[in-house]
């Protein structure tokens, strides 16, 4: 949506009358306007063809009537023109303009309460702003700190790693112990076959030679007794 045109005074008369009773006729405008002036329905008749130009209302035909209602809520128009009433009669100073405002009426009891909550909402953004420009400050000291500290953990991961290191070679030495020590023991082994075998050897041989031995005594005596039964 575009922007909307800056009313005139008597054009910003005519749209609170919507804003505050809603769509109307020409001759309701006419009576309700708010500084309560002698005008002709002309007059009015004219204020609300220009807002219409403006597109700042919208005009339905309801019947025989034309009926007029806002484009805009209050809130969109009012602000621009707070604004330039404020630079332009307070220099900007919006204390000065609420004491003015203040001092041209009584407020009741409902404006009260509703100026008393604006007034405590705008104290909270104020405290929010305030926190957030502090947190802001504070931010890039906090990722200095986080940077020094950086360095100094890694300062500290790496005496760790070293220390760490020595210990590796150990873990992995102790698969090698355990191979040579299967070895010492297959050796032994074989070493221990060899010797049983040997002496199962020299045992059987020790038992065989009395056996050879013998042999040739048994050939002597046969001899002899041959020689005997010869000469006898």
């Amino acid at each position: 949506m575009a922007r909307p045109t800056h009313p005139s005074n008597l054009e910003l008369q005519a749209l609170s009358v919507l804003w505050h009773e809603g769509p109307s006729t020409v001759a309701t405008v006419h009576e309700t306007l708010p500084d309560k002036k002698s005008r002709a329905y002309t007059t009015v008749l004219s204020v609300m063809q220009s807002l219409e130009r403006k597109s700042l209302v919208k005009r339905a035909l309801v019947g025989r009537a034309h009926v007029y209602a806002a484009a805009y809520s209050q809130e969109v128009i009012v602000q621009r023109a707070t604004h330039d009433f404020l630079t332009n009669a307070f220099g900007g100073r919006l204390g000065e303009a609420l004491l003015a405002i203040l001092s041209a009426g009584t407020l009741t009891p409902e404006e009260k309460t509703n100026i008393e909550r604006e007034l405590q909402r705008h104290k909270t953004m104020a405290a929010k702003k305030t926190a957030k420009k502090a947190a802001a400050k504070a931010a890039p000291k906090a990722v200095k700190k986080v940077a020094k500290k950086a360095p100094a953990k890694k300062a500290a991961a790496k005496k760790a790693a070293k220390k760490a290191a020595p210990k590796a070679p150990a873990k992995k030495a102790a698969p090698a112990k355990k191979a040579a020590k299967k070895a010492v023991k297959k050796v032994a082994a074989k070493s221990a076959k060899k010797a049983a075998k040997k002496a199962v050897k020299k045992t059987v041989a020790k038992k065989a030679a009395p056996a050879k031995k013998a042999a040739p005594a048994k050939k002597a005596a046969k001899k002899a007794a041959k020689k005997a039964a010869k000469k006898a």
